[in-house]
């Protein structure tokens, strides 16, 4: 229940308000223009990968298809906070967001952020398999194995975001309904409630520790095992294509958990909805942009397939 104990009779709060970017109409436009672009290069990107994956049977491998899931993952999650973003910078005025919407959208983002942060371990554990165990790797890393796999990283991402947002969405909100944030970010939000918040602040935590810490120290261990198996190939060719393979996904894993963790492991007495602001748009629309990118740079498998696809579909045209 949400209660507005401010003129005495307690009222039901309806509507949280966003707070704008800026205060200058033309700044506000410039974001808006720099969001649209970044929003509609990371849809195209990723929804480039994951058509190519689907459509060329020499990339239905194990590695790829963990990377087409990334890619739909990174769609939608970037997809729950976008388009209300832009529409808030378009409407030039104070954005509102209601009390369901709000739990909506803090639900979804951390449902497809959490499975993303979880599927990034998961490709981990499958380049530590490719590398460190080749002559098993067809037995260990099955398409049922990679379905289970996949499968669990969304109920697991489900699970805490469900938990987490029932337990927030059961606080007292009072007279301050005013989003310091453009989404409805958990650490943003917990700065209104008229309760003490230590259990929610606790639960927050404990839920990063297992999407951020644990699925970190997990491909931490990987990649030491990694490393030394590449180290241990003679030819030259054979580990510039592993290093090449894993440097593309260590790049997203220290840029996602990098953010992610300095938002959210840190103490809530030092947070600071400026830094949110900055740091949570490097999540939710620099890197799904640089996921697609990276990836297609470092993979000659994938640039080749890009490469064909392309030619399909634009010789036609100048010939």
């Amino acid at each position: 229940v949400f209660w507005n104990w401010k003129y005495g009779n307690p009222s039901l709060i309806t509507l949280f308000h966003f707070c704008p970017f800026s205060a200058l109409p033309k700044v506000q436009w410039l974001i808006f223009v720099a969001f649209l672009l970044m929003y509609l290069l990371s849809l195209c990107g990723n929804a480039a990968v994951a058509v190519i994956v689907c459509t060329n049977r020499s990339l239905h491998t194990p590695m790829y298809f963990f990377l087409a899931n990334l890619a739909v993952l990174e769609m939608s999650y970037s997809s729950v906070i976008a388009p209300l973003a832009l529409a808030n910078l378009l409407s030039g005025r104070k954005a509102t967001i209601s009390l369901a919407g709000c739990g909506t959208q803090m639900f979804f983002f951390v449902f497809l952020g959490g499975a993303d942060c979880i599927l990034l371990a998961v490709m981990a554990f499958d380049r530590y398999v490719a590398i460190c165990h080749p002559l098993h790797y067809a037995l260990i890393m099955s398409w049922m194995v990679c379905v289970h796999l996949i499968t669990g990283s969304l109920v697991l991402g489900f699970l805490l975001a469900l938990q987490l947002t029932v337990l927030i969405f059961r606080l007292p909100f009072c007279s301050a309904n005013e989003v310091n944030h453009f989404f409805c970010d958990i650490p943003a939000v917990l700065q209104l409630p008229c309760s003490d918040i230590h259990v929610h602040q606790a639960a927050l935590f404990i839920v990063s520790v297992m999407v951020l810490t644990v699925p970190f120290v997990f491909i931490c261990i990987s990649y030491v095992f990694i490393v030394d198996a590449i180290l241990r190939i003679r030819s030259s060719a054979g580990r510039h294509r592993a290093f090449s393979t894993c440097s593309s996904h260590l790049t997203i894993v220290l840029l996602q958990y990098s953010c992610c963790s300095f938002i959210y492991l840190r103490p809530s007495s030092s947070y600071s909805p400026q830094q949110g602001q900055v740091v949570s748009v490097v999540y939710t629309f620099v890197t799904p942009i640089l996921n697609p990118l990276i990836y297609s740079m470092r993979n000659k498998e994938l640039t080749e397939a890009l490469s064909r696809v392309l030619g399909r579909t634009f010789l036609p045209y100048w010939e």
